[in-house]
């Protein structure tokens, strides 16, 4: 039998003599964005001088494949957290000098002992294709080189290594600037007093088991249910049985996940701030008071809300006038990469189910609001804070006016968002991408195109890589300059219901449009597409008059003024 060894450790004994770590091959790339990284910073910096000296910060978990006699680690779940701390150990250590410099880099790189037979290596090896990449610019602490580079020639997994290092330099200087002594205390900080748990077996199948069951995968005890046995505890003996039916019914009706989920927005409603601990253990202090009435939580706060986001899950708003809009609203929200809109639309919501005039405006405004923060990359730490204002307004004495509020967009996000706009779209994300040209294909359409098909392409018209002997050089007269402003714009980009075809996309435009955008060959009708076919030539001057109509079609649909 295969024995498994489970033991926290503070990250000085993670990035010790004790552990090799190695990404095997088939591992997925390093996949961690700059909003994940950002907020493991903001985390970590927050926790550092909000909390005791003597609370340790938890990171979680990592699985291993390891003897226990050996050094040897192979990495099963864990190398986006240990890669992204070696970048932030790193870059630390970039900003040190002298004996400061020293003590961190041996948490990037074993300097070897003689003594012990141990040779200098470093403490963690990326699989075969970052390798290198990753020890010249991380692990050599050569982070400002990459400043250099040309980032279109890297692989994905390099760019986030990249774009990640940058973003940790960046917040070092701006929440420290020069002073080596505070960031070595960061420094400290986190080698110190944050922990992982190493959880190691020598099976592959063993591993990938626990691998599972740390995933969720088995129905574990969620949130929940913990918070179910303290609060129908607490009711009166004569009234258990009814509230745990009522309980019961509401997780059955949402879903074991969503009603889980629930309890995080519940939270963020009720503390207006982020997650610190754990929604269980934040909810506890919150509710669990002397005072707290189990009786009014369920009627006037569980209830309700589980009905209201039951709503929003579905987009099935009913009421006595047409309901189309705010649930077409609805689903839009859906499609947004995160859910931190939720807790205020749960709020209002559950406040305004009478009230469809005022629903249409609300979510009008959220919508726009979402989706802006979307497109424009605006990180975790941000959204919560301009959502918790909105609840804050939702809940004050007069109540959100729906004018001149948190929801409203200012004269400078207006601008950003209309510079996004304007800006590269096809580099963004795959569903901010979608989402905006999904969306701008509603507004060509006047709300008749609502698509959801299972297969979304989004190609360039103008292709990135056109032959110097084709029409679109020697008849249209894109020049390399041209090309490189307008390849990714809103006006090169179309839809397609099917998959890419790479031998059609670099076409001439007019055999380009017979194979790639006629609807004979199976290509849905997108409002954004079909034009495309009466257009003769494909020149700068077709694609800057296509933008600007984009554009404007957005800033109308979103009344971006």
């Amino acid at each position: 039998m295969n024995e498994i060894i489970g033991k926290e450790y503070p990250l000085k004994s993670i990035f010790s003599k004790d552990f090799d770590f190695v990404i095997p091959p088939y591992q997925r790339p390093y996949s961690w964005t700059t909003e994940h990284t950002g907020q493991l910073f903001d985390d970590l910096y927050d926790f550092m001088v909000t909390q005791d000296e003597n609370d340790a910060y938890f990171l979680g978990s990592i699985v291993l494949i390891k003897d226990k006699n050996q050094t040897y680690s192979e990495v099963i779940d864990g190398q986006q957290r240990l890669i992204t701390l070696t970048i932030l150990l790193a870059a630390i250590t970039s900003k040190l000098n002298g004996a400061q410099a020293q003590s961190m880099a041996k948490y990037v790189n074993e300097p070897g002992d003689e003594a012990e037979y141990i040779k200098p290596k470093p403490r963690l090896t990326l699989r075969p294709k970052d390798k290198d990449y990753f020890k010249k610019y991380i692990q050599d602490f050569g982070i400002n080189k990459l400043i250099e580079l040309n980032s279109q020639s890297l692989s994905d997994s390099q760019q986030n290594i990249m774009a990640n290092a940058q973003l940790i330099q960046s917040k070092l200087e701006e929440l420290f600037g020069g002073n080596s002594t505070t960031i070595f205390e960061f420094g400290k900080f986190i080698v110190n007093r944050c922990y992982l748990v190493a959880v190691s077996t020598t099976s592959m199948k063993s591993a990938y088991r626990i691998f599972s069951i740390l995933n969720d995968r088995g129905l574990d005890l969620l949130d929940s249910d913990i918070l179910k046995a303290d609060i129908i505890g607490r009711l009166p003996e004569d009234r258990r049985d009814d509230y745990t039916k009522k309980w019961e019914d509401l997780e059955e009706e949402l879903g074991r996940k969503y009603f889980n989920d629930l309890f995080g927005y519940l939270r963020m409603i009720l503390l207006k701030k982020k997650l610190k601990k754990t929604i269980r253990d934040e909810l506890t202090e919150f509710l669990l008071k002397e005072k707290f009435d189990p009786v009014r939580f369920m009627e006037s706060t569980l209830i309700p809300y589980a009905d209201a986001y039951e709503i929003i899950l579905n987009a099935n708003y009913q009421n006595s006038q047409d309901p189309s809009h705010v649930n077409s609203l609805l689903t839009w929200l859906q499609r947004i990469d995160n859910s931190d809109w939720t807790p205020p639309a749960i709020l209002f919501l559950s406040k305004n189910l009478n009230k469809s005039e005022s629903l249409t405006k609300f979510f009008e405004k959220l919508e726009r609001l979402a989706a802006s923060l979307f497109i424009r990359r605006v990180g975790v730490n941000e959204r919560i804070d301009r959502y918790a204002k909105i609840i804050a307004e939702l809940e004050s004495d007069e109540g959100i006016t729906l004018i001149n509020s948190s929801l409203d967009l200012s004269e400078i996000e207006i601008k950003k968002t209309l510079e996004a706009l304007n800006g590269d779209i096809y580099p963004l994300s795959t569903r901010a991408r979608n989402y905006l040209l999904l969306r701008l294909n509603y507004w060509l359409s006047d709300g008749l195109q609502w698509v959801d098909y299972k297969v979304l392409t989004v190609e360039h018209v103008l292709p990135q890589k056109p032959s110097e002997n084709s029409d679109w050089i020697k008849k249209y007269n894109w020049s390399t300059e041209a090309r490189e402003y307008w390849l990714h714009k809103l006006g090169n980009l179309a839809l397609l219901s099917k998959r890419k075809n790479s031998e059609a996309q670099n076409y001439d435009f007019q055999k380009k449009k017979e194979k790639y955008f006629k609807t004979k060959s199976g290509v849905a009708a997108f409002a954004i597409t079909t034009p495309i076919i009466d257009i003769q030539d494909w020149t700068e001057d077709v694609v800057k008059k296509r933008q600007q109509e984009f554009v404007k079609k957005i800033k109308t649909g979103w009344q971006l003024v």
